[in-house]
């Protein structure tokens, strides 16, 4: 080959124009040429033919292109998904188009226009009841305290609070932003805890903690009691596994609070997660749908969109593959508007793709 030459992937319009001022490029080139380097894929799930074949011309029209089920061309489908693929320009010209027509074309326009948004979105605050906490620029680290006798890596090693506080002030020595407190496991096949044992369990050491540091504490439960009770202690985020749908009053609790909540996918319970079928027809597009669900239930509950942390659940109720999978498409979350808590450290799947085994308690060895 004579000429250099090599393909550049730009995922937004201000790194193009990095390289397009670097070329040279007069400043209102870089303005109208930014959008064009920006290639952007767009799925749409379940819209009748009719409306995919008009999608489909305009896209066309635009030098872009909607890729539709074979059927969805004689309306021989009932519905069909739609892939929108294009630069951002086209795309944004299709919104524009699309919401001057009929057929809930103009409702679809909105909502690509909040997605865009959303994907562009790179910072986040969460207000807690005690500060604000600023996402942005950098992965906030979590570390996870498990005051149970059975949970993976550490279960049983925490047997007091003062113990407890040990821990988590080595934690923060090594760069843990978060301290994440829990006081029933959710490894698979755990069994439940009742309220007063979990309240023994977590409450003195969250206020050990928050009294000895200041960092944030997240107390990891599915009991609205707990959580509360937390809360006065301490506690500032709320890091429930069930996403709120584990305690009826937990999203009240939240709310009054003014404490995030971080909403997790998980099917089933941590005794059946890993149970039976882990078939997923769209892996991605079902987390995603949950999630989704979830915010409008938080929402609705009085919990500020602004507080609202998803987790997509590595590890609960997934295969290995289900994992990696959703770990390397994690960027596809970003449309939900919403900043993402992901929980990794000491997964089984780990263990499956490095070589090194887990034994049962918890603990790696090669």
């Amino acid at each position: 080959m004579k000429n250099r030459i090599r393909r550049l992937h730009f995922t937004t319009a201000s790194e193009a124009g990095e390289l397009l001022r670097a070329i040279g490029v007069e400043p209102y080139g870089i303005a109208a040429m930014g959008n064009k380097a920006v290639h952007v894929n767009l799925l749409v799930e379940g819209l009748k033919p009719k409306v995919a074949n008009i999608i489909k011309q305009e896209m066309l029209s635009l030098g872009g292109d909607a890729a539709v089920s074979r059927g969805a061309v004689d309306c021989s489908v009932a519905r069909t998904d739609v892939l929108l693929m294009g630069t951002e320009k086209q795309i944004r010209r299709f919104i524009d188009k699309a919401s001057l027509q009929p057929f809930g074309l103009k409702a679809l326009a909105e909502d690509l226009r909040e997605v865009l948004r959303n994907d562009a979105r790179d910072a986040f605050e969460l207000k807690t009841p005690r500060r604000r906490i600023r996402l942005a620029g950098r992965t906030l680290v979590m570390g996870v305290l498990n005051a149970t006798p059975d949970s993976f890596s550490d279960g049983g090693e925490v047997t007091d609070a003062q113990e407890g506080l040990r821990r988590a002030l080595a934690m923060i020595g090594q760069g843990a932003d978060i301290l994440d407190v829990g006081g029933e496991s959710t490894r698979p096949g755990a069994k439940p805890v009742d309220v007063k044992e979990e309240l023994r369990r977590v409450i003195p050491l969250i206020g050990l903690i928050a009294r000895e540091s200041d960092v944030p504490v997240s107390v990891d439960t599915s009991k609205a009691e707990v959580a509360r009770r937390a809360i006065d202690a301490g506690a500032e985020i709320i890091n429930d596994v069930t996403a709120l749908r584990g305690d009826r009053r937990m999203a009240a609790v939240a709310a009054g609070a003014g404490a995030p909540v971080i909403l997790m996918h998980m099917r089933g319970t941590p005794r059946t997660m890993q149970k039976g079928d882990l078939c997923y027809g769209s892996l991605v597009g079902e987390v995603r749908t949950f999630l989704a669900e979830r915010i409008e239930k938080a929402l609705a509950a009085g919990i500020p969109r602004e507080n609202i942390v998803l987790d997509p659940g590595i590890g609960f109720g997934k295969s290995v593959e289900d994992n990696l999978r959703l770990l390397a498409r994690l960027g596809e979350f970003r449309s939900l508007g919403a900043p993402l808590c992901v929980g990794v450290s000491r997964k089984h799947f780990t263990g499956a793709v490095t070589g090194v085994s887990m034994g049962a308690d918890g603990r790696f060895a090669l």
